[in-house]
């Protein structure tokens, strides 16, 4: 008589489940495929799906970029995607590489792929991917390969733990040499300095070279906006400031930043019982003249729910248009990123704001969302020791 391991029937269980969610994936896909394929512009569609997922616009536009892709021009991928051979990461390694094909191009490198994806890993599939694409077209891998290579370009992910990611998309022999550099130089120091470990002394070494002046001065000089309460400030109180784009970083950051060489500092001030913004330091409230700078700092990032571009960034975007006689005033404007101040402009959008600055955004499917203005600190409970 034999016995199954309750391990066996778990992990069994797992791979029902994977497969289970894998079909509703399919589903989904097939949901946002109908949606973009409805009324409205692909910016419309994109927007009103980020809202309703609480999404960013990139992810939002991605997913309806791979939708209909999977629904017209992979129909191999998404019968596996149905099927629960693969599931949507899994999908996305077909998906990506022949996003920049023709169609005919993409048809037949699903086809070769369609027997090959079960039981396959993302790294597997994406390889694979690729050795088709430049088997049916070299000559045009050739020309996409020098075009990707003109699109090289660095990008800064926020990450918890006051920790970010910066990333640079390069020609591969460039950044293997990159890295190569920066591990020599690692690998020397760990000699040396037996206080952190490599991976750290790669970091260390990696900014320290990017952040260097001609003086070997690598102190932050970056024009990054961060909001602190005096008191915290001062190191009575321990309260999380704020890093405009990132979100809360500990007290200890917000004094480090505050006393850099080069640091300026701007006086606001608060309701202190709402918390809410009165003025960015002038003698008169809310003077006409400061109103740009006003609105950017009390709105912090883009209003729009799941925009965290920095406020400095964006645009100052009237809730109630100008030619429908909104006023240019705090109880009028915000700060919407240039994507999200287009979108305002297509049809069905509506925009309504509160004189306490809250805006309301409802999309053309029916969807509502609130977003009151951030407060910089949370209402006093008690009065200030000095």
């Amino acid at each position: 008589m034999t016995h199954t391991s309750p391990r066996v029937n778990h992990v069994a269980a797992a791979g029902e489940i994977q497969a289970a969610i894998s079909r509703l994936q399919a589903d989904k896909v097939t949901s946002i495929a109908l949606a973009a394929a409805g009324d409205g512009s692909r910016r419309s569609v994109t927007a009103d799906l980020a809202l309703e997922l609480s999404i960013s616009l990139y992810q939002a536009g991605a997913e309806i970029s791979q939708a209909i892709a999977l629904t017209t021009r992979l129909p191999g991928a998404f019968a596996a995607l149905r099927r629960g051979d693969i599931d949507l990461y899994k999908a996305s390694k077909v998906v990506d590489p022949t996003s920049i094909l023709s169609d005919d191009l993409a048809r037949r490198v699903d086809e070769i792929m369609a027997t090959r994806l079960a039981g396959k890993d993302p790294s597997s599939i994406r390889a694979a991917v690729n050795r088709v694409i430049q088997q049916l077209d070299p000559e045009g891998y050739r020309e996409r390969s020098r075009a990707r290579r003109r699109e090289r370009h660095i990008a800064l992910t926020h990450q918890d733990h006051t920790m970010a990611t910066l990333t640079a998309d390069l020609p591969v022999e460039k950044a293997s040499a990159v890295y190569t550099s920066v591990d020599r130089a690692a690998r020397a120091l760990r000699r040396i300095d037996k206080t952190r470990t490599l991976d750290q002394l790669r970091a260390d070494v990696f900014a320290d070279r990017l952040l260097s002046d001609r003086d070997g001065d690598s102190s932050v000089k970056a024009d990054i906006h961060v909001y602190v309460d005096l008191l915290t400030l001062a190191g009575v109180k321990e309260d999380p400031a704020e890093l405009a784009g990132y979100g809360a970083i500990p007290a200890w950051l917000a004094r480090d930043i505050a006393t850099s060489t080069g640091s300026t500092w701007n006086r606001l001030i608060t309701d202190p019982d709402t918390g809410q913004l009165l003025s960015v330091g002038r003698d008169k409230y809310r003077p006409p003249a400061n109103l740009a700078a006003f609105i950017r700092v009390r709105d912090r990032e883009c209003r729009t729910n799941g925009c965290h571009r920095p406020s400095h960034f964006c645009d100052l975007d009237h809730a109630i248009s100008r030619a429908a006689g909104g006023e240019t005033a705090d109880t009028n404007l915000t700060g919407e990123c240039r994507s999200h101040n287009l979108v305002k402009e297509e049809p069905g959008w509506t925009y309504d704001m509160t004189p306490d600055g809250t805006l309301t955004i409802t999309t053309p499917s029916g969807g509502v969302h609130v977003s009151p203005p951030p407060v910089l600190h949370e209402p006093r409970t008690e009065p200030p020791p000095f």
